[in-house]
């Protein structure tokens, strides 16, 4: 096994119960097995997921470990993990990125169906209790084991922490996103929410063809922001001239000409919004919903427009392994277009963790980072 010197203990901020202050707590460190990497945790910034959890609205063990957008260095190797998931050697002080995902083993829905996101029994990082060992399996923290059945990206020199730590997380799941909307050459998109994932959403879109991005926020800084990401219009639905509903949707319509939009990509977590995404996309186009991760998403739809409008209804959650090899290129060819840096807004040390998450539910700050 490749490592260095371990100290015998890492500090991590301890998720205690919804809506509590974080606790500094430091479990012990031990050598990784043959199929584990130990990484020392240089960036983690703060998923519209984490707050949901933190705040109590979808099922999360505490005592426990937050934090699943993680890039390190290794400070330690199995002696079976020798390279990256696309052949890269790892060696110790290689920076990597991870799935945010891990999977048991073979079984059904990996080998057949080909959905080892969606695979029985699969555990994801900063959704475990912090007392389960190893105990470091989240981003709140000094240290990251990576685990057996994850999937390793080595990341180049050129990438920031801050261009690099939403691609495990956000970034491949808008690569989901946008592959399942069926975005082509000359496509006119809509996008509900402007958060992180709809502005990498629009790149993204451009990024495929799309010739007319619309963006849709009751956030006006966001709105504003997103036309650095590849949006061509920014409304705000709760503003004037576009507050009417039918004032929108004539809108929507005039810059998505002959038919209305292709794609619609509800990314805001509003449940509230899906009849209007219904009204919003063409007839034969596509609507991904994508935002509504959290249980109680109830809403009362007239499915009758689904079937008359012939509307391709996806749903993603997690992403395919795929996509995170799509994510990295995505932001290494796209970075000196797009200011994707400027998207981690914010920067706090592991004992301003509770701030942090403070700040993010507010919507004070983008995108958090936790730096230990």
């Amino acid at each position: 096994m490749n490592r260095i010197t371990l100290p015998s203990s890492g500090r991590m901020a301890v998720y205690t119960e919804p809506n509590a202050p974080f606790v500094l707590e430091s479990y012990p460190l031990r050598a990784p097995s043959a199929k584990e990497a130990l990484v020392r945790v240089s960036m983690s910034t703060i998923c519209r997921s984490d707050i949901h959890s933190y705040q109590g609205h979808r099922a999360n063990p505490c005592p426990g470990l937050l934090g699943h957008e993680i890039v390190g260095r290794i400070v330690a190797l199995g002696d079976e993990i020798t390279h990256d998931m696309r052949g890269d050697a790892l060696s110790i002080g290689d920076r990597i990125t991870w799935s945010e995902f891990f999977i048991p083993g073979d079984n059904y829905f990996t080998d057949v169906l080909d959905l080892p996101q969606k695979s029985n029994g699969v555990e994801k990082y900063g959704h475990m209790v912090a007392t389960t060992p190893p105990h470091h399996h989240g981003g709140f923290a000094e240290y990251c084991y990576v685990l057996p059945k994850s999937w390793i990206l080595k990341l180049p020199d050129s990438l920031s922490d801050a261009e690099a730590t939403p691609i495990n997380c956000g970034v491949a799941t808008m690569v989901a996103v946008t592959e399942a909307a069926n975005i082509r050459l000359g496509s006119t998109v809509v996008i509900q929410g402007l958060g992180l994932l709809g502005l990498y959403g629009a790149a993204l879109a451009k990024s495929r063809g799309a010739r007319f991005v619309i963006g849709l926020d009751v956030n006006s800084a966001r709105c504003e922001q997103s036309g650095r990401f590849g949006v061509d219009l920014a409304l705000n639905p709760m503003t004037a001239p576009t507050a009417d509903r039918e004032a929108l949707l004539k809108t929507i319509q005039a810059n998505c000409l002959p038919a209305g939009p292709d794609a619609v990509i509800e990314v805001c977590g509003v449940p509230e919004v899906i009849p209007l995404g219904l009204d919003m996309v063409r007839i034969g186009g596509t609507y991904v919903i994508a935002g509504l991760v959290s249980p109680g998403a109830h809403v009362t739809i007239d499915a009758n427009r689904i079937v008359r409008k012939m509307v391709n209804l996806r749903g993603v959650h997690n992403y395919h392994p795929r996509h995170l090899i799509e994510a990295l290129d995505f932001v290494v060819a796209n970075k000196q277009h797009y200011p994707f840096a400027e998207l981690v807004d914010a920067r706090y040390s592991l004992d301003q963790v509770t701030q942090a998450m403070a700040d993010a539910s507010a919507q004070r700050v983008l995108r958090a980072a936790i730096v230990p």
